[in-house]
């Protein structure tokens, strides 16, 4: 028989009003005592960070990142300001162009620094062999002839291998992502929602092939082995499309630990509005919540280009809006009641310009400024 893995629940704290006051018991206690506790963070026990994915590639084409001017590692230098979790994007087989390079051997030796810098690890599995977002889940065309079964065969056995590729090489992930923004579905077209009006044989489908995915990822653990599974929706500000995603996980039986979110402020709408869908998500589903895409523009040109709705950037857009920005939303994560706001993760922060190489909105969203110098907002995730 074999042993079932230790699930470890990471979680924010509870509530800023039950520290107040036990700082307030121990001050009333201990008339000699001149000396209190600090209350804790309200973000102590989040997973705070980064994906960073693009890094080796960005630094084979020359970047340089630096902290107060001195070069350094980018990771060990988001981990120093207070990052304590990576996210890594694992593509099935890649085109090897662009920073479209995710390949396995790739992911692992990024894997292995974030494991080295004492920081947990978010793999991000894209079952594809390019990016995969709501209108893009394209099957690995290795995997393009397969039917349904077969299919859902090699989504579990290629997941297995994966993770235990990263236990043996020490990387063992502490989150796994089963698909990349899966709002309509994985390994279109077998895998797809909405295609035919939103079947049940659609949903049947494509819950079919989450399992397969999490059965893989249990598959490759041991006894004391801790990986938590996360269904990662892409529509942060969407209350209703959020419920109308998870009911139907839960109706279909999916398993999974951590609702993820992603929040862009120009496509999603206003803070308030992600803040009342992840309270909302919290008192319906009772699982973690957290934000596992998130950006906003320091300056530069670039993100004009990305942003269609600028009305709810209501941040300056120079390195300290930015700060105040991530400030906010760490503010609204750990809200969520009975400390289930659980993280943030930043897109894509190791943007910067290189020769030769194109980086998501000219660089003007990543936590690194046109030098390569740290921003002010990787500080943010410093608990205090």
């Amino acid at each position: 028989m074999r042993v079932s893995p230790v699930v470890t629940v990471w979680s924010a704290p509870r509530a800023w009003m039950a520290a107040g006051l036990l700082g307030l018991v121990a001050a009333c206690g201990d008339h000699a005592s001149t000396t209190q506790t600090p209350p804790p963070s309200p973000l102590s026990g989040m997973f705070l960070g980064a994906d960073v994915s693009s890094l080796a590639r960005i630094e084979r084409a020359g970047g340089v990142f630096r902290d107060g001017g001195q070069a350094g590692d980018a990771i060990a230098i988001l981990h120093a300001h207070g990052s304590n979790g990576f996210r890594l994007r694992l593509f099935v087989n890649p085109p090897d162009t662009d920073v479209i390079v995710n390949d396995l051997p790739y992911t692992v030796a990024l894997a292995q620094r974030v494991k080295a810098a004492g920081a947990k690890l978010l793999l991000d599995i894209h079952y594809s062999d390019t990016w995969a977002d709501p209108g893009h889940q394209t099957t690995p065309a290795a995997w393009s002839s397969l039917g349904i079964d077969s299919l859902a065969a090699r989504v579990q056995s290629y997941t297995d291998s994966v993770v235990r590729t990263l236990k043996q090489a020490g990387a063992l992930p502490d989150v796994v992502q089963i698909g990349n923004e899966v709002d309509g579905g994985i390994l279109w077209p077998l895998g797809q929602l909405y295609a035919t009006n939103d079947t049940a044989t659609e949903w049947n489908q494509f819950t079919r092939l989450l399992k397969a995915g999490i059965a893989g990822v249990r598959a490759a653990l041991g006894p004391g082995d801790s990986v938590r599974i996360m269904l990662h929706y892409g529509q942060g500000g969407d209350v209703g499309g959020t419920e109308w995603f998870f009911d139907h996980m839960n109706g279909y039986g999916v398993p999974y630990d951590v609702i993820g979110l992603s929040y862009y402020p120009w496509w999603h709408g206003t803070i308030g509005a992600l803040e009342a869908n992840l309270q909302a998500a919290e008192q319906r589903y009772g699982k973690d919540v957290m934000v596992v895409e998130t950006s906003y523009p320091w300056g530069g040109t670039g993100w004009q280009g990305i942003a269609t709705n600028t009305a709810p950037m209501t941040w300056a857009v120079t390195p300290a809006g930015q700060a105040q920005y991530l400030t906010d939303l760490l503010a609204a994560v750990a809200s969520v009641p009975a400390g289930h706001g659980a993280g943030v993760v930043w897109w894509y922060p190791e943007a910067i310009q290189v020769p030769g190489l194109y980086v998501w909105g000219g660089g003007s969203l990543s936590l690194f400024d046109a030098s390569g110098n740290v921003l002010p907002a990787a500080g943010d995730f410093a608990a205090r």
